[in-house]
This record gives structure tokens, C-alpha cells and sequence, in this order.
């Protein structure tokens, strides 16, 4: 009962993220689901892509209402992030793909994700003048084909958010912006719609491979979508500048967690329990000391 409520409250932290951030909660969710739920690693992934896309739609609304949504980019990126998120699932669930290779896979792009986070406030703080769009630490692309390339990073971010079940929008936003000339608010209302359309991709490409929890995804979803309404309103309040250094340590902290936790995948002995839970581990260790 109490691991349950624990849960619940950090779903609600997933949503305050969005709503405070504009992205980066989602990240969380399949840590929570596993090291606090109890969740297997295949099945973590999969919930995590309907609460994900279920918040990020309830996201896009007022972005809708705003104008902020650009229709025909979110069909062209979203169509190759789709693709690619299809795909991945449908990689997750061959035989050779263990829960616990996902779970590596899935804290690299965190300390990635920690990185990119950390670097920009740092900017932040040391220049006086940020850029308008906010998009100083990203390399200004140099292509006659930028179309081209937005196509290929969002088959590659379809395919991550498909394989481990993140959202993707901090590489999201940047493409749209730099390759696909979105200005920056109408990129981030874009950038939540696509993130709906590569979860119900992903789950398509799960469906009736794995097992899922449905009760217990729709109360974490409906605890991360309160959580983001109340981030949204915190936002009049604090700025995210002062948050996302915070957010970025915490990041780390957590793909180090998650790394040390699956560390036998690295050693010799890792291949024969590379498909089991965290949890389903730890039993293993009583069961040869007793």
C-alpha cells in the first residue's frame, strides 16, 4: 500500500514536470514503474507510453486552443516517428531483447537527457542574453535538405521511444526548430502532439506481446495529468530556469541508480539473468544464501 501511494505521488511529480518544464517528467515513468511499483522491465516500457501519451494529449489541447499546433509538421515528423516507434517495439519484443538491456538502454538516454538539461542552464546562467528560442547550446545545421534530416531524427527518436519508452521531446523540439524553422512556441505544442502519435505507435507495436497493468496505468495517469495541471499553474510562479539544473542532477542521480541496479549485465554472470526484474534478482541472492 505504501509503495502504491509513493507511486501515485511521484506520478503526479511526473506531471508537475511537464507543467513547469514543458517536458523531461516523462523520463520518469518507467523508473517509478519498476523500482517503486514493482513493474517487470517489458511491461514498465509499455505502460509508460500510454501514461506518456495520454498526458502529452491532454498537453496539447491548450497548445490547440492557442494556435500553437502546426497540423502538417506534426503529420510529416510524426509519420517517421511513428514509423519509427512501431518498429521499435516490435525490436523490444524479440527474443534477444532482455528487460534489463532496455533498462541500460534506457539510463544512457537519461545521463544524455541530464546532459543536454545541465549544459542549458548552465548557458543560461553565464550569458545575459539567450536567444529568444532558447536553443543556444544546439548546433546550427548546415544542409540544403534540412527536410531530409528532420525525417531521419524523428525515425530515430520514434525508434528510442519505442525500445524504451521515452518521449523524446528533448530532441524533438530542437528539430523542429532548427530543421523544420517551427518558431519555438509552436514547436513545443507540435512536439506534444507527436509524442501522443509515437505512443499509440509504440503501443500498437506491443500489443498482445506483453502484459499490462490497465488499472494501475490509468490511476498513474490520472495522477501525472492532475500533477500537470498543477504544474502549469506553478509556472505563473516559478520560473524553470532556476528548476531544470535540479532536474538535470536528478537525471544523473537516476541513471546511475538504474545503471549500479543492472550492473550484472556488464559482468560475465549478467547474460543468465539479463531477463529478469530488479526485483526477481534480489529473490535470486536470498534464495542461494539461505
Amino acid at each position: 500500500m505504501i509503495a502504491w501511494i509513493v507511486g501515485h505521488i511521484l506520478a503526479a511529480g511526473i506531471g508537475i514536470s511537464l507543467g513547469l518544464l514543458g517536458g523531461g517528467g516523462s523520463i520518469l515513468a518507467v523508473p517509478i514503474l519498476v523500482y517503486v511499483m514493482g513493474v517487470e522491465p517489458k511491461s514498465a516500457i509499455v505502460m509508460s507510453l500510454a501514461i506518456v501519451g495520454t498526458v502529452s494529449l491532454l498537453g496539447t489541447i491548450p497548445h490547440w486552443k492557442l494556435g500553437n499546433v502546426n497540423v502538417k509538421k506534426a503529420a510529416i515528423f510524426g509519420s517517421a516517428t511513428m514509423l519509427g516507434a512501431y518498429g521499435g517495439a516490435k525490436l523490444a519484443t524479440l527474443p534477444f531483447v532482455s528487460g534489463t538491456f532496455q533498462l541500460v538502454l534506457f539510463a544512457i538516454l537519461m545521463l544524455v537527457a541530464a546532459g543536454f538539461t545541465i549544459r542549458k542552464s548552465t548557458q543560461k546562467e553565464q550569458s545575459a542574453s539567450v536567444e529568444p528560442d532558447d536553443l543556444t547550446m544546439y548546433p546550427r545545421p548546415v544542409c540544403r535538405y534540412c527536410w531530409l534530416w528532420l525525417l531521419t531524427e524523428g525515425l530515430g527518436v520514434g525508434v528510442l521511444t519505442g525500445l524504451v519508452g521515452v518521449g523524446g521531446g528533448f530532441a524533438i523540439v530542437p528539430a523542429l526548430v532548427l530543421l523544420g524553422k517551427t518558431p519555438m512556441k509552436e514547436a513545443v505544442g507540435t512536439s506534444l502532439a507527436i509524442i501522443s502519435l509515437n505512443s499509440v505507435a509504440g503501443l500498437m507495436g506491443y500489443f498482445g506481446e506483453v502484459a499490462i497493468d490497465w488499472r494501475l496505468t490509468l490511476s498513474l495517469t490520472v495522477a501525472a495529468s492532475l500533477g500537470m495541471v498543477a504544474g502549469a499553474y506553478l509556472s505563473r510562479f516559478v520560473q524553470a530556469k532556476h528548476l531544470q539544473k535540479a532536474f538535470g542532477y536528478f537525471l544523473l542521480a537516476m541513471a546511475g541508480f538504474i545503471l549500479f541496479q543492472n550492473r550484472a549485465v556488464f559482468s560475465s554472470t549478467g547474460a543468465t539473468e539479463s531477463g529478469r526484474s530488479p526485483a526477481t534478482q534480489t529473490r535470486v541472492v536470498v534464495v542461494r544464501k539461505s
